[in-house]
């Protein structure tokens, strides 16, 4: 079995941790994905390597394992159970009560060893354990107005195309899984799954908490004072607001069921946060200036 570096792969130490393994992933995953890369097959390569040693990395079990047996660490679990089978009863066996470590210069003499320990378990008729296929992971990066509506991406995993459906509502680092689109299994066992994380990039001029978003508009200094209608934009399209006369600067109104709609309930939404920034007038006329100043007349007298 060839043997995968997988901490070279990720450019990290063996004693990195888990958030240096996951920082080291999204980096080169968005570099390195097959989108961005079209018609490179190296590229497609390089990224299902990258899957890869994220996959075992972050998961202490299997790095674990990784770290012991190298490139055949899915099988230390049958290595193991063979192992204690053909040393039960035989005393002085020389992996009784031992562990054997793997490293890179050991490799060929390991998987040589592992190999001919499976072979003999054939012969005797214990060879017939089905197993489940890798688990696949992949980064897609999605704007925010598109995370706004359920709709299809397609995108390249192992140089296959494939084609889902994204709910409206999905959140930045949110995981989905998609069953049976990992690697073969082994033996007639499943397939393994494909493990797809969002990276959100906010394309809007709203701030999203959650299921709610926020916003900033503008109210002239006179709509303000006396009251009206303001139009304003929200992810849904445009509405019309009621400003209350007299609405001071910084006021905040929520206009509910405005917000980002709630991930798989469909019609459910969360609020809208509107934040009204009073602006002052600039380039008086004469006039302007001669009617503020009676204002300002009237507003002593008070």
């Amino acid at each position: 079995m060839e043997y995968i570096d997988y901490y070279k792969v990720l450019g990290i130490s063996k004693d990195a941790s888990a958030d240096d393994i996951k920082k080291a992933y999204r980096k080169l995953a968005r570099k390195h994905h097959p989108d961005l890369n079209p018609d490179d097959k190296e590229a497609v390569k390089l990224f299902q390597q990258i899957n890869e040693a994220h996959e075992v990395l972050s998961d202490p079990e299997k790095r674990k394992k990784y770290d012991q047996y190298g490139a055949d660490w899915k099988h230390a679990d049958q290595f193991e159970e063979a192992r204690r089978q053909r040393t039960s009863g035989q005393q002085g066996h020389p992996f009784e009560g031992g562990q054997y470590t793997y490293s890179s210069g050991e490799e060929g003499d390991f998987s040589d060893f592992f190999s001919s320990l499976f072979g003999n378990a054939r012969s005797e008729g214990r060879s017939g354990t089905r197993f489940k296929g890798q688990d696949y992971r992949a980064a897609v990066t999605l704007n925010l107005s598109d995370a706004y509506r359920t709709h299809q991406q397609t995108f390249t995993v192992n140089g296959k195309n494939i084609r889902i459906t994204v709910p409206a509502g999905i959140e930045n680092g949110q995981e989905i899984r998609i069953a049976g689109y990992g690697a073969p299994g082994v033996n007639g066992g499943p397939n393994g799954d494909l493990y797809i994380t969002f990276d959100i990039k906010n394309d809007t001029g709203f701030v999203r908490k959650g299921n709610d978003l926020y916003t900033h508009v503008s109210l002239d200094l006179y709509k303000a004072m006396l009251g009206g209608e303001e139009t304003i934009d929200t992810m849904g399209g445009k509405v019309k607001l009621s400003v209350a006369p007299e609405t001071q600067n910084e006021t905040k109104v929520r206009l509910k069921g405005k917000g980002f709609p709630v991930y798989k309930q469909e019609g459910v939404f969360g609020d809208l946060y509107v934040t009204y920034q009073v602006q002052l007038p600039k380039n008086l006329s004469e006039k302007e200036k001669t009617l503020f100043k009676e204002l300002a007349q009237e507003a002593e007298k008070k």
